[in-house]
């Protein structure tokens, strides 16, 4: 027998909004979660209907990878995606950066009163999708509604767990002298696409988000070369400089670019232009950088190539030995300047 309320007539997902009821934890709040969450989201976990998952340990010698993020686009739609699927990819992304196997996602939901269930359950959908695709199943969640006026439409935080494979050792520590920068693919894709949309910009581009899911492409680089891949990171926010200074500072290094390597597609560099902006600190969701020992630096580069998300992969420089941990850059112009990092807020809103 069925434990759940008996709803008097199904949500009206068409012209219904979210109200002060559906976050109260009763009747409301139940059909919300009923017909909109679990319905998208149903997996045997999500299924046991409890306040959390209860779920199998991973296989002998394999550690365990805990990230989460916070999703607070603006606009919620984008050419190319929406907060939805980005809430997924971010997280697993993050999981698989740190070379594991995402295994489970968690997602938690801050609703603002009035929002329409139409584009709530656009989101919804949209996540689904992203997590079906990905094969990483959203287990357990939670929605809280604030008043009108003290949100902004969504707010999504996603959680996920992830199992690292014995012998794989990646970290933002382990870059080495000598070591080869590798990119899977052009930058800034994302931050302009969010950027078209905003309305006090009103400026038109054709580039969509780069959003994706990145741990098969992780995955493949792996395989190809054991041992040989030492540090993943995705350049999200503050864009490939930041994170390079990042890797920088976290491996006690120096690193040397080439701008005529880096790959910017020509709208993107438009548009960069057009806003004053500098394409190396724009945002990505679809792409990652990595630090690979010389000896491998071919064979990840090929798997990369041969990965849909990495067929533009290519070398964008190397690690050097910098005792003051300078990210420099030899310009197409013949000179050199320094990739310092980002400072202040950008792009705000962009992830």
């Amino acid at each position: 027998m069925s434990t759940r309320p008996d709803y008097v007539r199904p949500l009206d997902i068409k012209h219904g909004r979210i109200d002060m009821g559906h976050g109260a934890g009763g009747r409301a709040a139940a059909q919300l979660i009923d017909e909109l969450f679990a319905r998208a989201f149903h997996n045997r976990f999500l299924g046991q209907g409890n306040d959390g998952a209860c779920l199998p340990a991973p296989p002998p010698g394999h550690r365990l990878v805990l990230a989460t993020d916070g999703h607070v686009v603006s606009p919620l739609f984008f050419p190319g995606g929406d907060v939805g699927c980005l809430s997924v990819h971010g997280t697993v992304n993050d999981v698989a950066m740190c070379g594991a196997v995402p295994l489970y996602l968690t997602a938690s939901f801050i609703l603002e009163e009035g929002f329409p269930l139409a584009d709530l359950q656009r989101i919804v959908a949209s996540m689904a999708a992203a997590a079906r695709e990905a094969g990483v199943p959203i287990v357990t969640g939670d929605t809280k509604v604030v008043e009108q006026g003290k949100g902004d439409g969504v707010f999504i935080c996603t959680t996920g767990l992830g199992a690292v494979p014995p012998g794989v050792e990646v970290s933002g520590a382990n870059a080495r002298p000598g070591d080869v920068l590798l990119l899977s693919g052009s930058i800034g894709e994302h931050g302009v696409a969010v950027l078209s949309q905003r309305e006090s910009l009103g400026f038109e581009t054709s580039i969509t988000s780069d959003t994706a899911a990145l741990h098969t492409l992780v995955a493949a680089m792996l395989h190809s070369a054991p041992g040989g891949v030492r540090v993943l990171r995705d350049p999200t926010r503050g864009g490939l400089a930041t994170t390079l200074n990042e890797i920088a500072r976290q491996s006690a290094v120096g690193l040397h670019l080439q701008e005529a390597a880096i790959p910017v597609l020509p709208q993107v560099d438009a548009a960069c232009e057009l806003l004053g902006l500098d394409p190396l600190y724009v945002a990505n969701e679809g792409k990652l950088v990595a630090v690979v020992a010389p000896e491998a630096a071919d064979a990840v580069l090929a798997a990369m190539q041969a990965h849909p998300l990495g067929r533009q992969a290519c070398r964008i420089g190397m690690v050097t030995d910098d005792p003051q941990h300078f990210v420099q850059m030899d310009t197409r112009f013949g000179g050199r300047r320094v990739v310092d990092w980002l400072s202040g807020e950008q792009l705000p809103r962009i992830c």
